[in-house]
């Protein structure tokens, strides 16, 4: 019997709004010094209420729409119930049954919810005195997070990989937050398990893996969970329903604990906090806001520059490179495909050379110095005088002989003359 993985993903991405989400303490909490990003509020300490972010709230719809979900008018804040060492108030402020943005879709797969709620303090686990102890940071604590939840519409561990390198540039496109897996503002959690291939019926159980931070660690649990389900599955056993985390050292899952179900959480409003109502003209607001994103782009360039599907992807990868490209071809009508290999074949730096310069730099390199005529039919025959060998190797039919020719041709001259015509003038006096 063969399977196919049944792959639902969560992905975690903390917004980089100045404040945190619900008091007025630094968002900001990444090598700051433990516990000095704090207040009240986001400690848990009785009596302190919270005022949501409405930047916040702002930037979940917004990644909303661009990932096509619909905006209920109507959304509120919900209580997780939860006690863990990193969650000081004993519950967590976030969203259950009406989120702010439902029924999206990427890549053909399909988004159930974008919904908003704080993020955790952090545990970490050291020695102090000889003994092992876990000290918990809660300059994360409150800090605005959103999560996308999709529906279990991936079937393999590539296709997971692709969808998300999709969401973290449209994320990067928003501005709305760094996503930067190793400092964990992007934390990717897929839902993993397998069926019959040709079932349609989901399974019943699923695992799912936390807190991995980087594209290719999703892609390998996923390839380590998919291989142990099945022979757990051709053993007679069905997998446990389970929380693993990755091990990347092993390259191995471990298991951590039970999955949860939403009625352990036992969620209810959160009561300190008023519902959310919207109206159309709020909602076409915030639209209003969202810059061409990189499919839309992608396009645009392909069709407005001539460019090819590979030099458009690597132009258009960040919403800066793409900017950057644009503001060249504005200075100088420089052909789009020579702009394009300067910049990635030359790898340039485009937070420190400015436009102008670079369309200056590129104007003076291709430049064509004129030498007199006798000048350059002497430097050939002389270049093919001194190479028989490579001549008879062109006449073989090997290509990178005339390059290297060329390129002796090239050298004597000091890169002056024309450089089609240089090419022309070889292959008639090979040819001669």
């Amino acid at each position: 019997m063969t399977y196919e993985p049944v792959i639902g993903m969560e992905i975690h991405v903390e917004l980089k709004t100045k404040s945190k989400m619900f008091c007025g303490c630094p968002a900001k909490h990444f090598a700051k010094e433990p516990n000095t990003q704090t207040c009240p509020v986001c400690l848990g300490l009785p009596g302190a209420l919270p005022v949501p972010n409405k930047k916040s709230i702002e930037w979940t719809i917004k990644l909303g729409l661009a990932l096509g979900c619909e905006i209920p008018l109507f959304s509120k804040f919900d209580r997780k119930n939860y006690f863990y060492p990193d969650l000081p108030k004993g519950y967590q402020i976030s969203q259950y049954d009406q989120p702010f943005c439902v029924n999206g879709s990427l890549s053909g797969v399909r988004i159930r919810r974008v919904h908003l709620e704080e993020d955790t303090g952090k545990l970490q686990h050291t020695t102090l005195d000889g003994k092992r102890v876990t000290l918990v940071d809660f300059n994360r604590s409150g800090v605005p997070l959103v999560e996308i939840v999709t529906e279990p519409d991936i079937r393999s561990p590539e296709q997971a990989k692709e969808f998300l390198k999709k969401l973290y540039q449209i994320i990067r496109y928003l501005d709305i937050s760094d996503a930067d897996m190793e400092k964990g503002s992007m934390r990717l959690e897929p839902n993993i398990s397998v069926r019959p291939t040709g079932t349609k019926a989901l399974p019943n159980y699923k695992v799912e893996v936390k807190n991995i931070n980087s594209f290719n660690f999703v892609k390998k649990a996923i390839e380590f969970e998919v291989d142990r389900h099945i022979k757990l599955l051709e053993s007679g056993e069905t997998p446990v329903q389970e929380t693993r985390g990755w091990n990347e050292g092993k390259g191995v899952t471990v298991s951590q604990r039970r999955k949860e179900e939403a009625d352990d959480y036992r969620y209810f409003p959160e009561p300190d906090i008023p519902p959310a109502r919207w109206d159309s003209s709020q909602i076409i607001g915030i639209k209003l806001q969202i810059p061409e994103l990189p499919d839309q782009k992608a396009a645009r360039f392909k069709k407005e520059y001539q460019l090819n599907d590979y030099d458009t992807a690597l132009l258009t990868d960040t919403k800066q490179l793409a900017d950057y490209f644009e503001e060249c071809v504005k200075i100088n009508k420089i052909p789009a495909k020579k702009l394009v290999n300067w910049i990635i074949n030359k790898k340039v730096d485009i937070d420190d050379v400015l436009p102008a310069t670079l369309v200056k730099s590129i104007i003076a390199a291709t430049a064509v110095v004129a030498i007199p005529d006798e000048d350059l039919e002497k430097t050939v025959q002389t270049v093919i005088a001194e190479n028989p060998k490579a001549v008879e190797d062109y006449k073989k039919g090997k290509q990178q002989a005339m390059m290297f020719l060329f390129g002796a041709v090239l050298k004597q001259l000091k890169g002056a003359g024309d450089k089609n015509l240089i090419r022309e003038l070889l292959e008639v006096k090979i040819k001669s």
